[in-house]
């Protein structure tokens, strides 16, 4: 059974967590957060997330600091709903700036400097003692390269900026010389990836791994169950046929098209289409369609899903612990690209992922990624455990033949459950951990990745 401990006493009283903490830490010859923080009786974050998943992140984070500050902590900048649960009130609306890919970007380049003048604006004004970025890197990185140089030119001594989730450099070629770079504008970065801090020190560039952020599913909803140490999470899929009407007999696809609206426009119909191809091969078909707390793709999907061939329920994206009954429920998943294959890892579901993008777009990537997968299971684990239907691949006959083998072949589903595992305790970094214990001290401590960059971050 999982340990607990972190939710339970601050982490700085906690001796265990502060030795192994205390490793990862560079020190700086200036005073810690927490001490420019007690001269102004406040802490002062300016928080910044363009996207659903960022918006998650950055609102553990915020949770996690205000338990762990003996302060009180203010926040400003840009988010999402889950971020205003914390006491965010955003400048304008995250949605603004979740855009994907490359000429998807140049209609919105105009407005991008707007909103970049105004963010840097507003956290000068704000004058925080921490700055952090979720993700989101074209704007965030800008964003803070602007802030530092306005800093500068005010002669002021600039907050501490923190960015959450590593640029993906291992993706692209070239992609680890520009990480020396970063250190013009970054002062630390929190990986979600085993192999990312180690790199980013090597390049001079102040990281540390906290694990996925997916992984605080397990604490948040506490239902996660511990089988040779294996995180997962068990949904109940009985109650959510009950509360749904939906027979024991039927088959559930869990269709999941993405947070953003340009990608969601792009695979929906696709999706349609591929159920449309598997409608008569299994008994009561239905789509359950997962639903970003996103207005714009709200009122998409629900506008669109009237056509659809099958019986569809939508689920609110916000709301975990249906998302996991849904998941418990389901024979088998389809999925745009994303953080969400953490999530049907954790489920232990199979699934099936689909990528389309803009033709230049998907032109680009082709020359310059250096990795065959697109899905973090399969990058991870270096195999082609999920099944990948990428650009002109990714077809509703393609994507139903792949469906049709991973609901049907329990070789194929056996396969990717057994895969999850070793997947998800990758993504931990209690296994880092545990390697540097003292003899005596326990064998695996969980520590929730918020919690951990919030310390560090308080510490730094």
């Amino acid at each position: 059974m999982f340990l607990r401990s972190v939710w339970n006493v601050k982490i700085f009283q906690n001796v265990m967590f502060f030795q192994i903490m205390k490793r990862s830490l560079s020190c700086y010859a200036r005073e810690t957060v927490r001490d420019l923080a007690s001269k102004d009786g406040e802490l002062r974050v300016f928080v910044v997330a363009g996207e659903v998943s960022g918006d998650i992140i950055a609102s553990r984070f915020m949770n996690s600091l205000k338990k762990l500050s003996a302060l009180p902590v203010r926040f400003t900048g840009v988010g999402g709903l889950m971020m205003s649960k914390q006491g965010l009130k955003s400048l304008f609306p995250m949605e603004d700036l979740a855009i994907m890919g490359i000429w998807e970007l140049l209609p919105h380049l105009s407005s991008f400097r707007i909103k970049l003048k105004e963010t840097v604006k507003s956290a000068l004004s704000f004058e925080p003692h921490v700055v952090l970025t979720v993700d989101s890197k074209g704007f965030s990185f800008r964003f803070l390269k602007h802030l530092r140089a306005r800093y500068g030119q005010l002669g002021l001594a600039c907050p501490r900026h923190f960015h959450f989730v590593a640029p993906s450099f291992w993706a692209w070629r070239g992609g680890e010389t520009r990480l020396k770079g970063l250190t013009d504008f970054v002062d630390h970065v929190f990986c979600i990836l085993p192999f990312e801090a180690e790199v980013c020190r090597s390049n001079g560039l102040l990281a540390t791994f906290v694990g996925h952020p997916t992984l605080e599913d397990i604490f948040e909803l506490e239902v996660g169950k511990s089988t040779d140490q294996e995180w997962r999470v068990e949904g109940d899929g009985e109650k959510f046929r009950n509360v749904h009407g939906i027979s024991s007999g039927s088959t559930i696809i869990s269709v999941l098209p993405g947070s953003r609206l340009q990608e969601v426009t792009r695979m929906l119909p696709i999706f349609s289409h591929t159920l449309e191809l598997l409608k008569n091969e299994f008994s009561g078909l239905t789509a359950v369609i997962y639903v970003a707390p996103n207005k714009q793709v709200e009122d998409c999907i629900r506008k669109a899903v009237g056509m659809w061939p099958v019986p569809v329920v939508l689920v609110p994206g916000v709301t975990s612990r249906i998302k996991y009954n849904a998941f418990s429920a389901s024979r088998v998943a389809l999925c745009a690209s994303g953080t969400v294959a953490v999530e049907l890892q954790l489920a232990r579901l199979p699934f099936v992922v689909a990528y389309r993008a803009h033709i230049l777009t998907e032109w680009f990537i082709r020359y310059k990624a250096k990795i065959p997968y697109i899905s973090l299971p399969n990058i991870i684990l270096n195999s082609a455990i999920i099944p990948e239907a990428l650009f002109g691949a990714c077809t509703p006959s393609h994507l139903a033949l792949l469906l049709r083998d991973l609901m049907n072949d329990e070789g194929l589903r056996k396969k990717q459950m057994d895969a999850a595992g070793k997947f998800i305790n990758a993504l931990s970094p209690n296994n880092r951990v545990s390697r540097n214990l003292t003899e005596g001290e326990p064998a695996l401590v969980e520590f929730a990745p918020s919690m951990i960059a919030a310390y560090v971050v308080l510490n730094s």
